[in-house]
């Protein structure tokens, strides 16, 4: 599973000079695109008072766009320079923590949110994410930006062509998102807007960006960001070879974390063991490697259907730690409570040998904070783990490294300026993304959440997501769009019966219904595949809690009809 991981995440570097089709990250197009917007960023930190840089995203996109804003934020402080980056993720800070899929829906509210960021500036540099070219929050944003070229410079971030970008209509929209991408090219024609839209290949488990599609956009927009600051700081002068340089950095991380391979499984292995006997793994992280932490964490409801507490991240001293804009949200319900001093109160007591923890830390961070709180782990469970990061001049203890089943530990090379730097920390960010996308993914592969490569168990809570659902059962049935639709709003709407109303409603109205079902596709897929009422489905899917057993056995009971037949 590690080595199939690591192939995949190699596409990312992969180099095709003379491919007429598809730009990648290293084409000379894409490189020379990152040091046009890199100048922009320039522009903006030499014009601190009258200019903003805004990223913007929905789910990993926006949290991705959050770690980037403060991490660049806290570099700027510390040098004591204007902190002009800022950050909006579709449905609030909230949707740091869970999934709030309706907002990405609604194209309106993403202008309104931008214009709202930028009011009384008058250079904005707007860089609007969207892995699959898809997302209606950031297309209503670009078009806003497109209207008012005066003050904005658009510029979208994403993993397809634009002549795939998503055609479905939006919500309450004349437009859509390929009329948005199409009119930003004819825009960078002028370099007046930017496009960057390098092809990374498919997914390791086809359609979860927050993989490869997050780690490129941390990859990117971090050159970005940093080209800018050393130009308008340093002198530094942004051309490609520069730009190169902070890709084939970001390139040495995922060779230098891939060649723990052997870590890396065990720790899946660890992971599976614990989702499979229906116990939790925790991750407990300090500093920004907490917030990748809570990141990874709370990407597991939407994509595998998975339950809040079955994988949790806790940062130490919770949302001071985190500096996010709305402060501390804990007063919102359990999937806010993040403190590792919640983790101790209300976690611990009750800790299992089945339940998996898994630490998260660097040379630089609070060791006595790390040892005391691994000592109180230690004396519930011996299931505890860490990743951890060290340099070549100055390691964490020996004493510290045995307090751990397996420890995933990292060497890196050493640099004096870098001991403390925002760089070296981003490259600890981006390792232990790589570690625990690798490690979350696999525990829900081995707990039987994805089926030939495709996340069969995903929660049907955007249009996205919806359009993502019907393919599925397509795929996998063989049958008409319209057999499809209707046997997944069945399960939606949990009837055999759909009324006129259920089936001429919007998108919206759907994935609302569908955000508060479970087993939603499984369970139209089982009605199609054994031609078998809700409540038969219902049943089957029970008596396989493993979605993909109750998959490949329905399979194999049609497989063996159609041959007694």
């Amino acid at each position: 599973m590690v080595q199939i991981l690591r192939r995949c995440d190699a596409e990312i570097f992969e180099k095709k000079d003379h491919d007429p089709f598809h730009q990648r990250l290293y084409s000379s197009a894409v490189i020379q695109t990152m040091v046009d917007v890199a100048k922009r960023v320039e522009m903006m930190l030499r014009d601190p008072e009258e200019s903003v840089i805004v990223l913007s995203g929905c789910g990993t996109s926006g949290r991705i766009a959050f770690l980037l804003v403060t991490s660049f934020n806290e570099m700027m402080k510390a040098q004591k320079q204007k902190q002009i980056c800022s950050y909006i993720i579709a449905g609030g800070d909230r949707a740091m923590l869970t999934s709030q899929e309706a907002p990405e829906d609604d194209p309106a509210l993403g202008a309104h949110t931008l214009e709202k960021i930028c009011a009384g500036k008058k250079h904005v540099l707007f860089i609007g994410i969207s892995c699959g070219m898809s997302a209606p929050f950031v297309a209503g944003q670009l078009d806003f930006c497109l209207q008012h070229l005066d003050i904005f410079t658009p510029v979208l971030l994403g993993f397809n062509p634009v002549h795939m970008a998503r055609s479905e209509p939006m919500q309450g929209c004349s437009f859509h998102f390929k009329d948005v991408a199409e009119r930003m090219t004819a825009e960078q024609r002028h370099e007046k807007a930017f496009v960057l839209n390098p092809v990374l290949g498919a997914e390791a488990i086809s359609g979860s960006s927050r993989m490869k599609g997050g780690s490129a956009t941390k990859i990117i927009l971090e050159s970005i960001l940093l080209a800018g600051h050393e130009a308008a700081f340093r002198g530094k002068r942004t051309t490609p070879e520069c730009i190169s340089g902070w890709i084939t950095a970001s390139e040495m991380v995922y060779e230098t974390t891939y060649s723990h391979s052997d870590e890396l499984a065990a720790l899946i292995h660890q992971a599976g063991e614990s989702l499979r006997m229906k116990a939790h793994v925790y991750y407990i992280g300090w500093g920004t490697l907490g917030i990748i932490g809570l990141t990874d964490a709370s990407e597991c409801v939407p994509t595998y259907g998975a339950d809040f507490d079955d994988i949790r991240g806790f940062i130490n001293n919770g949302f001071r730690e985190m500096k996010n804009k709305e402060g501390d949200l804990s007063c919102l319900g359990p999937e806010f409570v993040i403190g590792h001093k919640d983790f101790v109160d209300t976690i611990l007591p009750s800790l299992s040998q089945n339940d998996m923890v898994l630490f998260l830390f660097a040379v630089n961070d609070d060791l006595h904070e790390v040892t005391a709180l691994a000592d109180q782990v230690r004396r519930r469970t011996s299931n505890l783990h860490a990743i951890a990061h060290d340099l070549e001049k100055f390691t964490i203890p020996e004493t510290v490294c045995n307090m751990f089943g397996t420890i995933l530990r990292i060497t890196w090379p050493f640099s004096s300026e870098e001991v403390n730097s925002v760089v070296m920390r981003q490259r600890w960010e981006l390792s232990t993304k790589w570690c625990l996308n690798a490690i979350s993914t696999g525990a829900h592969v081995l707990k039987g959440k994805v089926y030939m490569n495709y996340m069969i168990d995903l929660r049907v809570s955007n249009s996205k997501l919806y359009t993502r659902a019907i393919n599925i059962l397509q795929r996998f049935t063989g049958c008409s769009k319209s057999e499809c639709v209707r046997a997944l709003l069945r399960a939606i709407y949990s009837t055999e019966d759909l009324s006129e109303d259920m089936t001429s409603a919007d998108v919206w109205k759907h994935t609302d219904a569908a955000n508060r079902r479970d087993r939603v596709v499984p369970t139209a897929l089982v009605m199609i595949q054994c031609g078998c009422t809700l409540t038969e489905a219902r049943h089957h899917l029970d008596c396989h809690p493993v979605i993909r057993d109750a998959v490949n056995a329905c399979f194999n009971s049609s497989k063996t009809k159609s041959t007694v037949d």
